[in-house]
């Protein structure tokens, strides 16, 4: 990647950043269509994300509804979107993090930002 005189070649440079970009873009197209799902109580409230932060659906188990105890239902309401998120960070990890990882290598070691 580095021409006669010690320059980089910034079309190598460029046609990596674009290829990072469309793999960045894929993933991200990824995370918004894949589903996770969280659950507290054992299972007695369940929620249904994208890996990108949006909730599709909270199921509640009909035998934890006690009008008596409508805290308990909430706290497992929290506790469920609460897993959900935590499951949806893990697979932003596992899709963006290899993509992270290669930012650093754009700059080829010649001083820019992020080598």
């Amino acid at each position: 990647m580095v021409q006669p005189g010690g320059q980089p070649d910034m079309s190598m440079i460029l046609q990596q950043a674009q290829k990072m970009q469309e793999q960045l873009m894929a993933a991200q197209q990824e995370l918004a269509e894949a589903e996770v799902t969280g659950q507290a109580g054992n299972g007695l409230v369940q929620v249904t994300q994208t890996a990108a932060g949006e909730i599709l659906s909270v199921t509640i188990d009909p035998k934890i509804v006690d009008p008596e105890d409508v805290e308990t239902l909430q706290d497992l309401v929290v506790g469920a979107i609460q897993d959900a998120a935590r499951a949806a960070q893990e697979l932003q990890a596992q899709k963006m993090g290899p993509l992270a990882g290669g930012l650093g290598d754009l700059g080829g070691g010649f001083g820019l930002p992020g080598a």
